[in-house]
C-alpha cells in the first residue's frame, strides 16, 4: 500500500514523502495516529500543500532563532550561590537556574534549550551554547560568583 507521510517517521521517510508499506502497518499504525494519509490524487495536493505551509513556518522560525542568537552574543549571566572551601559549591546551578537568570535579563529561553552536560559545581566562568533551533545555535557565558 502506498501512503503519503504526514510527518516524519524515523527508519520509513520524511514529511510529504511517498512510501511502500505493508497494508497491516498503514492500517493499523500509520493511519489512526494520522501519521499518513492514502497515496490518492487528492491527497498528494492536500499534502503538498501542507509540507509548503511548514517549509514557511521553519523558515520563519529560523530567521527569529537567527535574530535572537544575535542579541545574545556577549550576554553574561550572572549566578551567586553559595560555596564552600576550593571553590565547591553547596548543590549546582543547573539549566533551569541559567534560564532563570536569563528570564531576568529579559530573555525567555525554554529550559530544553540549554544545553549543559553536567551541572555546574564550581565557581567560575563557563561558556553555554544555547539551541535555539535546529541549524541555530547561541553561546552565552554564565559566571558563578560566591554569595556572601
Amino acid at each position: 500500500m502506498e501512503v503519503i507521510l504526514r510527518e516524519d517517521v524515523e527508519k520509513l521517510g520524511a514529511r510529504g514523502q511517498v512510501v511502500k508499506v505493508a497494508s497491516g502497518y498503514a492500517r493499523n499504525f500509520l493511519l489512526p495516529r494520522k501519521l499518513a494519509v492514502p497515496a490518492t490524487a487528492s491527497n498528494k495536493a492536500i499534502v503538498e500543500q501542507e509540507r509548503q505551509a511548514h517549509l514557511r513556518k521553519e523558515a520563519k522560525l529560523a530567521t527569529e532563532a537567527g535574530d535572537l542568537s544575535k542579541l545574545l552574543q556577549g550576554v553574561v549571566v550572572s549566578i551567586r550561590q553559595k560555596a564552600g572551601e576550593h571553590d565547591q559549591l553547596f548543590g549546582s546551578v543547573t539549566a533551569q537556574d541559567i534560564a532563570d537568570g536569563l528570564s531576568k535579563l529579559g530573555y525567555t529561553i525554554e529550559r530544553k534549550k540549554i544545553q549543559l552536560e553536567d551541572p555546574i559545581k564550581q565557581l567560575g566562568d563557563y561558556n553555554v551554547n544555547l539551541k535555539l533551533h535546529r541549524d541555530v545555535t547561541a553561546g552565552i557565558t554564565v559566571k558563578v560568583e560566591r554569595e556572601e
